[in-house]
């Protein structure tokens, strides 16, 4: 195992900020926020979609200062191309947004069969797809479980996780199947009240009646509008959507008896390793979180399409690893070695689990791309656990000995600056969470030339990939542990206390719940990477 070079890359930073004079880090002053109005109003359409590539200051919204960085900093400035690996699931290549910046591998001819680049890899043009036509697959404690080794180390565990699991997932399912009935039968009886399906909010709160049944109705329907719902229509939706993840949840990940694996590989084997093909795009169009991610990361800037990535010099190397359900741990090391052998310098890992049996093979693939000068960004996980005390995998450390200094962890923030900022979804940890970005109700694309908003860690980890992808376009002679060290030195120091893992009873200062004390910055880190750079 290595040791880290943390102390010498500390003092660097320290002498060179220490030289140009900290006053030149044009950084934010979070005191003047905290000494002026905050914003109390709603966010505006243009801010709901782009809200993490705001400026803390301007609009009062801790996003990163992107649109800022691009208007001061690089402007019309060229970069050099960085390839951005995301491990993830299927990555819809032909998107609008996405369809000029997804890598292509020059060395490898389309179709014919061959492995031209003799990676091993047989026509992976765009990437490499490890799952083949799989997607849906068991959680890790299941496969624990199923596969009978009551020896395993973390059985018991595994056993007490699906004691909990199952039956709370079974009563969701109930409960949304009662909610979905009632919703329907109020939105029918509303129909029938105004001879219309689309009635509108004002309507429905107009209505005097002493009817019980249409009171009823009008109730339901005004505590769906009270959770940003527009309609009962919009609500029948949710809850219909709502309940494919759940039946996913109970007759894929939960069931002890289902097994997804289809490329006929050993998953506990890892002396073979070409297994799958180079088909990378979704089986299916609910297969959107690689896509998403991707978007996140290099949406194409200023296209007049739905949205903007952060990094504008990337090319995104796709790699799917991820499927319904938790990813194997030989996928991920192999992965991660892929995207390494094959160029990327960014690599973006949005999955994770509390169950890893082969931890040590992504751990050692991840020190793989430490010795090999790639950035790796990992999400800290949606479980509002504190990760310092309870597993979350892929780690980079054994016992808090660190394997990789290239390694970020990211925790998700929410779009309103203040003690609600983390996402209350959002894993933390002041030792193994490295600093926060935008993650709660970020807009990003899905297949099929569409675009969502989805919340989670997974969004705000490709937020930070991005810059790093920035630092190392603009500043390629920086290494991935110094890219790592700006993006972390850079961030914006939050001096307020936070609500923590969602519990309004656990409030704390926000240097408690993550290493750095900060929230990322694409505008400082530029500022800095440019003087590390001129030093270097």
């Amino acid at each position: 195992m290595r040791t880290l070079k943390v102390l010498s890359i500390s003092a660097l930073f320290a002498s060179i900020i220490l030289s140009c004079g900290s006053a030149d880090i044009i950084s934010t002053p979070i005191e003047n926020v905290d000494k002026n109005p905050l914003k109390v109003s709603e966010l505006t359409k243009a801010e709901k979609e782009n809200w993490g590539h705001l400026d803390l200051i301007k609009d009062t919204i801790p996003g990163m200062s992107v649109d800022k960085a691009y208007a001061e900093i690089i402007k019309k400035r060229k970069g050099k191309k960085v390839i951005v690996a995301v491990i993830d699931s299927g990555i819809d290549i032909d998107h609008e947004d996405l369809d000029d910046v997804i890598w292509v591998n020059k060395d490898e001819k389309p179709g014919n069969g061959i492995d031209d680049d003799k990676n091993g890899y047989i026509d992976d043009i765009h990437g490499w797809n490890f799952l083949g036509d799989g997607y849906d697959e068991q959680l890790e404690f299941v496969r624990i479980l199923a596969s009978g080794d009551t020896s395993h180390p973390d059985y018991d565990r595994a056993q007490a996780e699906y004691n909990k699991e199952y039956p709370k997932w079974t009563e969701r399912k109930m409960r949304y199947e009662q909610i979905l009935t009632q919703v329907k039968s109020a939105h029918e009886t509303l129909t029938n009240h105004f001879g219309k399906k689309d009635y509108t909010k004002e309507e429905v709160n107009a209505i005097e009646t002493e009817d019980k049944g249409l009171q009823q109705s009008v109730q339901l329907a005004k505590y769906m509008y009270s959770n940003d719902l527009e309609s009962l229509e919009e609500a029948v939706k949710e809850l219909e959507d709502g309940l494919v993840g759940i039946n996913d949840r109970l007759n894929y990940n939960l069931n002890k008896e289902f097994n997804g694996r289809v490329n006929g590989d050993n998953p506990n084997d890892f002396t073979t390793k070409y297994y799958g093909n180079g088909n990378v795009k979704p089986v299916k169009k609910d297969e959107s979180h690689g896509t998403h991610v991707a978007g996140i990361i290099a949406a194409e800037r200023n296209n007049g399409l739905g949205a903007n990535g952060v990094a504008n010099n990337v090319e995104i190397m796709c790699v799917r690893t991820v499927p319904n359900g938790d990813e194997y741990d030989k996928d991920v090391a192999l992965s991660i070695r892929y995207a390494v052998d094959n160029g990327a310098k960014v690599i973006n890992g949005s999955f994770g689990k509390s169950f890893s049996p082969h931890s040590a093979y992504v751990r050692e693939a991840i020190a793989y791309a430490s010795d090999n000068d790639v950035v790796f960004v990992h999400a800290a996980g949606n479980d509002s656990k504190d990760v310092d005390t309870e597993p979350n995998f892929p780690d980079d450390n054994v016992d808090y000995v660190e394997v990789s200094n290239t390694y970020i962890r990211v925790g998700a923030l929410a779009p309103k600056y203040g003690s609600n900022m983390l996402a209350s979804f959002s894993n933390y940890g002041k030792q193994n969470v490295d600093i926060f970005a935008p993650g709660a109700s970020v807009y990003s694309t899905t297949p099929e030339n569409e675009y969502m908003t989805k919340g989670g860690t997974s969004m705000a980890a490709p937020a930070v990939a991005g810059i790093a992808a920035l630092i190392r376009s603009y500043y390629p002679n920086l290494s991935a542990a110094q890219v790592k060290q700006i993006i972390m030195d850079s961030g914006l120091t939050i001096n307020t206390r936070v609500i923590v893992g969602g519990n309004s009873d656990d409030i704390r200062p926000f240097s408690e719940v993550v290493k750095s004390g900060k929230i990322a910055n694409a505008y400082n880190a530029l500022i800095m990477a440019s003087k590390v750079s001129q030093a270097n």
